[in-house]
């Protein structure tokens, strides 16, 4: 046979003095033929797109009918500088709006609070009150964007500001479409900022669940996260595992506070990572839409079509960019970007080559976005859907990363679920032994980084960088004060007063708390009232 015949021959072939495995740890073949795929059938393991089980794209037309939405994660300082930021970008064709907070705001802490100095409008854009959710949109008509909030433990509160504004707009409720990220099971696993337990924290998510799919019926409430799993130092293996399995946690918590599992899946998003292995993240986002589809059908029986679809926003691997050769980001980021195209994204953020250094300029954010642009519109890799399906690498690659998946969901059902596994460390330990297994790589040059282990530069880059000034901080105090004197303190103690009294018993969350963002309680208030009732988290020592 010829395969036996190139087998031969590829014994007398010298290989370069390589480790041939995926970034995790997934051996890779020399080739890889349709003996790879013996097993395979193509109706019911790959299909078509837009039909179960999904694997080659959740829409029928994907980008040939609409490309994926272009978002640039932005903000900083004012909520005035970001709303010049936004105008900026879309003037530049960006088609969605991603909204980054400061540390205060995702920590549901005020500017003024001894907490927050120091980081006001640092890392993101400082939100106390309604009045600087309408700065943020202002001239920006919502009924007319997505907007997508990366916010956590405050999620309501940030959601509800973004009700009224609309409202304020004229838009309703049913009209408005975006993401709130809400993932509250990853900040326990890998990012960290959170303000109440998880028993109360899941509360609060389906309390956001319910709400939303009978008053903002095309809001996706939780965008489930991966992304900041993997920056922590995951694999892709276990970004995809832990992703979905938190996922399905979230499904579970749904159905037992009362919900239709139709009621409410159709609106839940994911939110992956694109690194640089660049066939495993193809595999990676293919196998996660066909293990989504087959669970949510065969093991919690949903019956809407629209219940099996993995939707999910991808932005580039920030861990791999390099201060050193900065430049070279512009490459890494669009390897990633279209990774993440030919993986299917139906959104996608393209981070910038400064971001190594502080939040990115102008100009450095603008390179990011043309490079979206130019995968979109001058390399033809949208003109037919999931050009790499069939491939018998892709295929196998992907049918690898799904076992291996399923192996991690016995390990955490054996722990208990998802909320014992993370009281236990699992997921802190899984993650931080990968995070240092990579960083051993890099150091004995198993795995490379151009510019930091491999062809080096003693030249120090000049670049440009975003700086935020003090002045933000006291600005925003000011008008935090100035917000305080203006609004009418009885309705604020009042309307603070029934939140905590719907905190006590069993009552829905969401309006009292877009009652409280009408009378413009501050965010610290609102949060600072639920806490009185939750509590606190503190993290158990996992080391």
């Amino acid at each position: 046979m010829k395969k036996d015949i190139w087998k031969e021959k590829t014994k007398t072939c010298n290989e370069r003095d390589a480790t041939f495995t995926t970034v995790s740890g997934i051996p890779v073949k020399v080739l890889y033929t349709p003996d790879d795929l013996s097993d395979f059938s193509y109706d019911h393991d790959l299909g078509y797109p837009g039909e179960f089980p999904f694997v080659r794209g959740v829409y029928t037309n994907m980008y040939r009918g609409r490309l994926w939405t272009m978002r640039q994660f932005s903000g900083f300082g004012t909520a005035k500088d970001t709303n010049k930021r936004y105008k900026y970008l879309l003037k530049h064709g960006q088609t969605g709006l991603s909204v980054a907070f400061d540390f205060p705001t995702l920590y549901g802490r005020d500017s003024d609070d001894p907490f927050s100095r120091g980081e006001v409008g640092k890392c993101g854009v400082a939100i106390d009150t309604l009045r600087d959710m309408e700065i943020l949109f202002s001239g920006i008509p919502l009924d007319q964007i997505s907007t997508s909030m990366t916010i956590n433990p405050p999620a309501a509160m940030l959601l509800a500001m973004y009700i009224v504004v609309g409202e304020k707009q004229g838009v309703p409720s049913n009209i408005l479409t975006g993401t709130i990220q809400n993932d509250m099971l990853k900040e326990y696993q890998a990012q960290k900022t959170w303000i109440y337990p998880p028993k109360q924290s899941m509360r609060i998510i389906t309390d956001i669940m319910a709400y939303c799919s009978e008053h903002v019926p095309k809001w996706n409430t939780i965008s489930i996260s991966g992304y900041h799993i993997r920056e922590a130092g995951s694999t892709a293996l276990q970004e995809l595992a832990f992703t979905l399995k938190n996922g399905f946690c979230y499904v579970e918590h749904g159905m037992k506070a009362g919900l239709s599992v139709d009621a409410f899946a159709p609106r839940l998003s994911f939110f992956f990572n694109s690194h640089l292995d660049f066939f495993e993240e193809v595999a990676k986002y293919r196998a996660a839409r066909r293990i989504w589809a087959r669970l949510m059908q065969d093991k919690y029986n949903a019956q809407n079509p629209r219940s099996y679809l993995l939707r999910f926003h991808t932005q580039t691997a920030g861990c791999t960019l390099t201060a050193q050769q900065p430049e070279n980001n512009i490459m890494r980021t669009a390897y990633q970007a279209l990774a993440a195209v030919l993986g299917g994204t139906q959104s996608l953020h393209t981070n910038s080559m400064d971001e190594t250094y502080a939040l990115p300029t102008e100009n450095a954010v603008k390179i990011a976005l043309r490079t979206q642009q130019l995968i979109a519109y001058e390399t033809g890799v949208v003109n037919t859907i999931d050009p790499l399906g069939g491939s018998y690498f892709v295929e196998e690659l992907t049918n690898e990363l799904e076992r291996g998946a399923y192996k991690y969901f016995e390990r955490i059902d054996k722990l208990g679920g998802v909320i014992k596994a993370i009281e236990k460390g699992f997921f802190q330990k899984e993650i931080s032994r990968s995070a240092y297994e990579y960083q051993r790589k890099l150091e004995r040059k198993e795995k490379f980084q151009v510019g930091v282990n491999i062809f080096e530069e003693d030249e120090q880059p000049k670049i440009e960088i975003l700086k935020i000034p003090r002045a933000v901080e006291t600005a925003q105090i000011r008008q935090l004060k100035k917000i305080k004197r203006e609004r009418n303190g009885r309705k604020v103690r009042e309307a603070l007063k029934e939140l905590r009294r719907a905190a006590e018993g069993g009552e829905n969350l969401m309006p009292k708390i877009i009652a409280c963002v009408r009378v413009y309680a501050t965010l610290g208030e609102m949060c600072g009232t639920l806490k009185e009732v939750f509590g606190e988290y503190h993290e158990p020592i996992i080391f």
